[in-house]
């Protein structure tokens, strides 16, 4: 049987340059998974407003339940201005409060989150203490938790990171926030030795850093694996840690080798770079051109 999937967290409007996208790094992770043909359920809270409404139906035109999307009458829908510098590398400016800073735990998402069998949780929705009493509740049912950790200053407090990776298994970050880990703990400054920092201490069984173009490192049972990543034309860098994440995820549900598991997950973030917004559709004949385009340059 499929294991279910529930990922937890903001869903908001990205305003690039070139448009309105649909985001937020928990939605971006479950729509990949979608796409990857997992089992996978979002819970989100949404303004009683057009953008709202309009994140309703973009959402469920993608195949997407809304069921678990609270609607919100004080606060509005969640809204991120993004801009790109000349290598498409995405600066942001997230609007507050919005909706998804009080994501309630109710009947329905606790009984969803009892029958789930991983969660998907970052730290940006856990920036108002309503949605992050909401997401450590749900984290104290001890299944496969999985943190995306996401330092967006003012939005990185020391202790809710540290509750969060304490109740976690698979933790992902980039290098540049396991480098802020390593001085806020005191590890050492090296990506291997910060991420064994990181298992000891917290016992987290899977660490893994992405370095942008450079690829990606994982440390998984006792084995520090480096990926060096694809070779692409960037449009823009929104999202690729969540397809990155998508596409980690769905390789250990397959139980796949940590060279395969890091290799699919650094494809997925490659190919979305290439594209406009977050949550492309995926061609994967396109992808696996990526792939064999650097296999023949080797």
């Amino acid at each position: 049987m499929a294991q279910k999937i529930l990922c937890i967290g903001e869903i908001l409007w990205d305003s690039l340059p070139n448009g309105l996208f649909l985001g937020g790094a928990p939605f971006n992770v479950a729509c990949h998974l979608h796409r990857l043909k997992c089992d996978v359920s979002v819970v989100t809270r949404v303004g009683n407003d057009v953008l709202g409404r309009i994140i309703n139906n973009r959402v469920n035109e993608k195949g997407i339940s809304t069921d678990l999307f609270q609607v919100d009458n004080l606060f509005s829908t969640g809204l991120v201005n993004v801009t790109l510098d000349k290598e498409g590398n995405a600066f942001y400016e997230i609007v507050a409060p919005a909706a998804w800073d009080y994501i309630e735990a109710d009947d329905q998402l606790m009984k969803t989150a009892e029958k789930a069998d991983i969660i998907v949780f970052g730290s940006l929705a856990q920036r108002n203490k309503k949605t992050r009493e909401t997401i450590q509740k749900i984290l104290d049912l001890n299944k496969i938790n999985i943190f995306d950790v996401n330092l967006r200053p003012p939005y990185d407090n020391h202790d809710v990171i540290s509750d969060s990776l304490y109740k976690t298994k698979i933790c992902k970050l980039n290098d540049l926030e396991i480098l802020k880990l390593a001085e806020w703990y005191g590890f050492e400054s090296d990506l291997h030795e910060a991420a064994i920092g990181i298992r000891e201490k917290f016992g987290c069984e899977i660490v893994c850093v992405t370095r942008g173009s450079h690829g990606a490192s994982l440390l998984r049972n006792n084995e520090w694996v480096e990926d060096p990543g694809f070779k692409v034309v960037v449009k823009d860098t929104v999202g690729a840690g969540d397809s990155f994440l998508a596409a980690l995820i769905k390789g250990f549900l397959e139980d796949k080798p940590n060279d395969e598991l890091l290799e699919d997950a650094n494809l997925l973030g490659a190919y979305v770079v290439t594209k406009d917004g977050p949550t492309p559709m995926l061609n994967f004949d396109r992808i696996e051109k990526i792939r064999k385009e650097r296999k023949e340059k080797k």
